[in-house]
């Protein structure tokens, strides 16, 4: 490894992803993830030493157990709270991070850190002493050979084979828009919204709360059956110990996403309850067997993502729809770039697989970008592309071979120290 570049070619780089809603993680040159599961955690404080069902080392002087991924997890067990490692997208419990970086090493990808270099995505506005802090518990604590820290706005430029371009990232609790110029995020033109998907699942749950449908979720259901001529089911309870308000309404949450995913739909237009009463309905059946049709809710309750005035009690200027988030991230950056920006707009993100999401955003930026701008809106229509594309950007990068001497390899990390990471990763 001489003049401290780290030539990585004969093994697979890793690439971890983490998202507020999932945390991806596999082998750089591959399609898609080798895992993927839910970011949160459950944690039983107070309880015995780690059985078989926890994983992850417990910190010295810690009495908890830790249970992480979709077995583990969806578990209903006494006193266990639902919590996240991260906060605004960056590491704010280390100990959990770190429980959740051993469980994929031990359980996914059945290797020793220290054969492979790892990349790991970013938030955008991540702060120095968090990035200094990862450096540092990857070569100190997992020993790897060399290690990367990227944007997650220009992992996903480049996975859509762009350099340059207005990222616009719908994900679980917020949707940010990233300019990118050539590889590089223009900081001071990044615009957040909280209107993303924990948004429109909180409206989903409000919706339900006016029908008087009450949402049971699978864990609390032993068995159902469908009475004639009564729109009511009758479900027998399943025998589970008491659970936690975290718990709960996570796993109510999950429902909702599906009701999300499999219902709700955007307008190509500003909501209209004329119109949107003419449209067909879709049936849903909830986990406890109850059904029903749904018209114009369908349309009403995601409509905020784009016009935050429909909601009530909700001043209207408060926060900014997506289009309105858009023109004005473009209209931050410099007048030179802004017709680059336009030509590339991509589009990502889970929240963004909404039906009819791309279609509205398209006919909104249309209207509001500057006759002389061409707009070209850049989306994958396969769900996983959308979903992971900041991995599948960072898969991108690590395999190439002109990167290799872009990592900072263990050699360069002994010689500067963990600040290296400020002057390598932009």
């Amino acid at each position: 490894m001489s003049g401290g570049v780290y030539g990585g070619d004969e093994v697979g780089a890793l690439v971890f992803d983490f998202g507020a809603y999932t945390t991806r993680a596999g082998y750089a040159g591959e399609d898609s993830p080798k895992v993927e599961f839910p970011t949160h955690v459950g944690v039983v404080e107070g309880a015995e030493p780690m059985d078989t069902g926890a994983t992850g080392d417990k910190p010295q002087g810690a009495e908890k157990k830790v249970y992480i991924d979709y077995n583990s997890l969806f578990v209903a067990r006494e006193n266990m709270e639902m919590t996240t490692p991260l906060k605004d997208g960056m590491i704010e419990d280390w100990d959990l991070f770190q429980m959740i970086l051993d469980h994929i090493y031990k359980k996914h990808i059945h290797s020793e850190p220290e054969l492979h270099p790892v990349l790991m995505s970013e938030a955008p506005w991540n702060v120095r002493g968090k990035r200094e802090r990862l450096t540092e518990l990857m070569f100190e604590h997992y020993n790897i050979p060399a290690f990367f820290l990227s944007k997650t706005a220009v992992l996903s430029a480049f996975a859509n084979g762009r350099s340059t371009g207005i990222v616009v990232d719908s994900g679980a609790t917020s949707t940010t828009v990233v300019p990118v110029h050539d590889g590089y995020v223009l900081q001071q033109a990044i615009v957040k919204s909280p209107l993303a998907g924990d948004f429109i699942t909180m409206q989903c749950r409000q919706l339900f709360q006016e029908l008087n449908i009450d949402v049971i979720p699978p864990y609390q259901i032993a068995a159902k059956e469908q009475v004639r001529d009564t729109a009511a089911p009758v479900w027998k309870k399943k025998n589970v110990p008491t659970t936690t308000k975290s718990f709960h309404n996570y796993m109510v949450d999950e429902v909702l996403r599906d009701f999300q995913a499999s219902v709700l739909q955007l307008s190509d237009s500003p909501y209209e309850e004329q119109v949107a009463v003419q449209m067909p309905t879709i049936h849903y059946e909830l986990p406890n067997g109850y059904n029903q049709d749904f018209g114009s809710e369908r349309f009403r309750v995601c409509e905020a993502l784009f016009d935050p005035s429909v909601v009530k009690g909700m001043a209207s200027n408060t926060m900014l729809g997506v289009g309105h988030s858009v023109t004005t991230s473009v209209g931050m950056c410099d007048i030179d770039l802004r017709p680059a920006l336009y030509g590339s707009v991509v589009v990502t993100g889970g929240n963004s697989l909404l039906s009819g999401f791309t279609d509205r955003l398209n006919k909104e930026l249309s209207s509001k970008t500057p006759p002389s701008m061409r707009l070209k809106m850049i989306h994958n229509s396969g769900t996983a592309e959308r979903r992971f594309s900041s991995w599948i950007g960072g898969s991108i990068l690590a395999s190439l071979g002109t990167f290799q001497q872009m990592w900072i390899s263990k050699q360069e990390y002994e010689e500067a120290g963990k600040g290296c990471v400020e002057r390598k990763c932009p």
